[in-house]
């Protein structure tokens, strides 16, 4: 197999030294380049094969946030966003943004390994019980600019999030899956694994993972983390549900 072709997107050149040294020890791992800024980091991922970017959110130039709006409306590549501060507020701009992950600077090195090969095979990189406490958030944003009261976690206006639930094509999109893809699309949105959904539903694992494959297709999503966005913001799932399980 080809190795996972990683970007590396941080102003300090000492931990982009460092985060090199930790992955140049995996054989299913190559380090394909640095930049110092967003502006570097599109340029070079639109120049050059990249699987993964792992990318700074506080940067020059072009911050981390916008860089991954470019780069995965470009679809050049996958993003992680590497940060030292554990806000909320990076969280949302993050998922917003179209990341596929997101993961604090001081995480093992193993986790760090992990989240490259998680997202290189279209999962998400977010715990589910992160996942489920920010996209709940997330989704009252939304329906909060429904309301025509935009806000942010900070109770300021909200930048960067998409208009609100329920588009017609959202709506036609939903009612493609079939009554078991709902179901266990119900049940990612609740943040369980594959494992766990299996169990509740009592199937095989593999199925779920068929399932899954299938579902993200038909609702046009890259990844797990969008998929959970799109259940809130179709209105399969409404701010304050707590899905069963199975």
């Amino acid at each position: 197999m080809e190795p996972i072709r990683v970007l590396l997107a941080d102003d300090q050149a000492l931990l982009r030294a460092g985060f090199a040294m930790m992955l140049s020890v995996e054989d299913e791992i190559e380090v394909v380049g640095q930049a110092a800024n967003g502006r570097e980091a599109v340029d070079f991922a639109a120049a050059h094969p990249v699987d993964i970017i792992l990318m700074d959110v506080q940067m020059p130039v072009l911050d981390g946030i916008r860089a991954t709006e470019q780069v995965v409306q470009a679809g050049t590549a996958k993003v992680i966003i590497l940060t030292t501060f554990e806000r909320d507020d990076y969280l949302f701009d993050a998922i917003s943004a179209g990341a596929s992950g997101f993961l604090l600077k001081n995480s093992d090195p193993d986790d760090l390994v992990a989240a490259v090969h998680a997202v290189a095979s279209g999962h998400a990189l977010l715990a589910p019980e992160m996942t489920v406490r920010m996209i709940e958030r997330f989704a009252r944003q939304l329906h909060a600019e429904a309301a025509g009261s935009p806000t942010s976690p900070a109770g300021t206006p909200a930048a960067g999030i998409r208009p609100p639930a329920g588009s017609s094509q959202q709506r036609k999109l939903l009612a493609s899956l079939t009554s078991r893809e709902r179901e266990v699309l119900v049940n990612v949105a609740a943040g369980r694994s594959n494992a766990e959904i299996a169990a509740g539903m009592f199937v095989a694992e593999a199925t779920v993972k068929t399932h899954v494959s299938n579902l993200l297709g038909k609702i046009q999503v890259r990844d797990r983390v969008q998929a959970v966005v799109f259940a809130y913001e179709s209105g399969l799932i409404l701010p304050g549900d707590k899905p069963a399980a199975g």
